[in-house]
């Protein structure tokens, strides 16, 4: 079994990727144990030699900051805390992100500036190799005093609370703790708070909306080549020349990208084209490649959040100090989310484009790519449903983190709305996924009526995979069958 040790590197989206595809179990390297230890060490001694408040470690929390508990209540504070904060509702999260939200917990707590004791690390390092994922709720974070709602049903099983995910299944944690002979854990002061601070929530939806939007930016180059090159399109707009006089990073790859995709292609070996072609196909570099310049800029920003300290107050045994702050504000993953949405929402804004003139019987292709059109009505109304996600996309791309509202009695006066942004970002994925998916139907269709001339080897060879999930168009039958298909296809097949 292969082991990733927390606290061994930085954990870089590459590695995080790595480790979900091989399904890495984790532990923890000595250096993580010793800082966990000597953290907890260190609180303790300070309990015991100080009688100052400490907030949420010997005071209630939030508006309640300034209500002493004592110490043989300390126990229990970090029990209610958990039970009182697990107010998640709406949809269940994706069992993906939770495993995600596990790890970068452990990640997090493992830097020894939390205060959380070993062996609760342990017990979540053996909820997560044991893939046994908590029951959370996709609603009831603000995403500034970390994301509490959600972090609480992640913590729940702890002690012996929630539901678990078990093969696919949901239990109660105490079943599952039963069947597992475990006890649950007692939290010792500060670690409820330990846990339930923090930007998990939000950070385990940027790692997955991440890694899934680099996969999907290179299929929208590929589909966007496919639809330029059957919609008989020029190659120039996809040389270098134009591209190094306005050097943007995401231009040049896309460009470069969308030239060698087309190279070799038949289809750009016709003699006559038109002069310019509409800004759908011409413009891909400009547009795709800000996209991918904003995917890029956001990966710089979850890159630090998940190597980071999010919880509060922070412990730093070396210098004496604990200091009550505000790391689990999640303004800068908000602004990144919004910036994500905008950047997803555009490729199926254009995607969406390239699909319309495909269907529109221009440049000797038929009305709505099918034979006897009128009796049949082919591809009209895919291009309906693609029109209707890409506005969709325009509605949630309203930035979700220029919103705030006031919680706990106005302790909490400014709030970053960030875990509303990451849900609403992954939606905006997904649609943009289902536009694609759509052209890319399209496109193949369209390249039917380019027969026998071939597109490049590379494209035809997607096609023929492609051609095994969903077949020619030749007569109206059930599309809906041909899009799932489609989005299936983008899903599995590795570009």
């Amino acid at each position: 079994m292969n082991y990733y040790k927390i606290g061994s590197q930085h954990l870089s989206l590459s590695l995080l990727n790595q480790i979900q595809a091989e399904q890495t179990n984790l532990s923890l390297s000595e250096h993580a144990k010793n800082a966990i230890l000597k953290c907890r060490e260190f609180l303790d001694n300070k309990l015991k030699d100080t009688k100052c408040a400490i907030y949420g470690i010997n005071t209630g929390f939030g508006f309640l900051q300034n209500v002493a508990i004592p110490e043989d209540k300390l126990i229990q504070l970090q029990h209610n805390l958990l039970l009182s904060h697990a107010c998640g509702t709406g949809e269940k999260v994706p069992l993906e992100i939770i495993k995600i939200m596990l790890l970068l917990k452990i990640q997090s707590l493992a830097y020894g500036n939390s205060g959380i004791s070993l062996s609760t690390v342990e017990r979540l390092m053996l909820m997560y190799n044991e893939n046994v994922l908590p029951v959370i709720f996709t609603q009831g974070s603000l995403g500034a005093s970390g994301d509490l709602a959600p972090l609480a049903h992640l913590a729940l099983p702890l002690i012996g609370e929630g539901e678990v995910w078990l093969n696919g299944e949901i239990h109660t944690a105490k079943d599952w703790l039963k069947s597992a002979s475990l006890q649950p854990i007692e939290l010792h002061s500060k670690e409820g708070l330990a846990l339930i601070n923090g930007t998990q929530f939000m950070a385990a939806y940027g790692i997955h909306i991440l890694l899934r939007s680099k996969v999907l930016s290179d299929w929208a180059d590929v589909i966007g080549a496919l639809s330029a090159d059957v919609f008989d399109c020029r190659i120039d707009p996809f040389k270098s020349l134009s591209h190094q006089i306005r050097p943007h990073k995401g231009q040049l790859k896309t460009a470069e990208r969308i030239f060698n995709l087309l190279s070799g292609s038949d289809l750009q070996k016709k003699g006559f084209k038109q002069v310019q072609d509409p800004y759908s196909f011409r413009c891909m570099p400009q547009v795709h490649g800000a996209s991918k310049d904003t995917i890029e800029y956001a990966s710089s920003v979850f890159d630090i959040e998940v190597n980071s300290v999010t919880d509060n107050p922070n412990i730093f045994p070396e210098e004496d100090e604990i200091i009550s702050a505000g790391n689990f504000h999640g303004q800068p993953l908000a602004f990144a989310f919004d910036f994500l949405c905008i950047a997803l929402a555009e490729l199926g804004s254009i995607s969406e484009r390239r699909t319309f003139q495909l269907i529109s019987g221009q440049r000797g292709l038929p009305n709505f790519l099918v034979k006897n059109a009128g009796l049949n009505s082919g591809l009209m109304i895919p291009q309906y449903t693609a029109a209707s996600i890409a506005s969709e996309n325009k509605q949630l791309s309203t930035p979700a983190s220029v919103d705030s509202i006031v919680s706990s009695n106005g302790q909490e006066d400014h709030v970053s709305m960030g875990a509303n942004a990451a849900t609403k970002c992954l939606r905006v994925l997904n649609n943009t996924e289902r536009i694609l998916a759509i052209e890319l139907m399209t496109a193949a269709q369209a390249l039917e009526f380019r027969r026998p001339s071939k597109t490049s080897d590379i494209l035809e060879k997607i096609i023929s995979e492609y051609r095994k999930r969903v077949p020619v168009h030749e007569n109206d039958r059930l599309l809906a069958t041909d899009m799932r298909e489609s989005v299936n296809f983008i899903k599995s097949f590795s570009i």
